[in-house]
Parts: structure tokens; C-alpha cells; sequence
């Protein structure tokens, strides 16, 4: 995992369902090559903590967790 996730608030399970909407919602127009974790991170690290308990819950709710 990436220094910006804090073990204190997220598990690995919970980062893993948010790097997955960040990468099939918000980065599905990036070339093929730049789809990765250290680029979700990068993503991810900008968003607020309300955004990222808002992507889990979505993850969660939408089925997007289970793709």
C-alpha cells in the first residue's frame, strides 16, 4: 500500500474497493499503460476523506467491488 493510506482508517480490503472506482470510473479515458495502483493513489491522495468514505460506500452499495 501506498504511504497515503492510513491503516488507522482503511484497511487493505476497503483501499483495494476504492483504487478499483477510481480506476474504472475515474481514469477510463486514460491511456492503458498509465491504469495502475501508484496512479490511483496519486488520485485517490487529492480527494478529501468525506470523497473517499463517499467512493467506498458506492464501491460497496453499486456492486462496482465486484467486477
Amino acid at each position: 500500500m501506498n504511504d497515503v493510506v492510513n491503516p488507522n482508517i482503511y484497511s487493505k480490503q476497503q483501499w483495494d474497493k476504492v483504487r478499483l472506482v477510481v480506476k474504472t470510473q475515474h481514469m477510463k479515458d486514460y491511456p492503458e499503460s498509465h491504469i495502475n495502483d501508484y496512479e490511483a493513489d496519486k488520485i485517490i491522495e487529492s480527494l478529501s476523506e468525506e470523497a473517499r468514505e463517499k467512493l467506498i460506500k458506492l464501491a460497496v452499495d453499486y456492486g462496482i467491488t465486484e467486477l
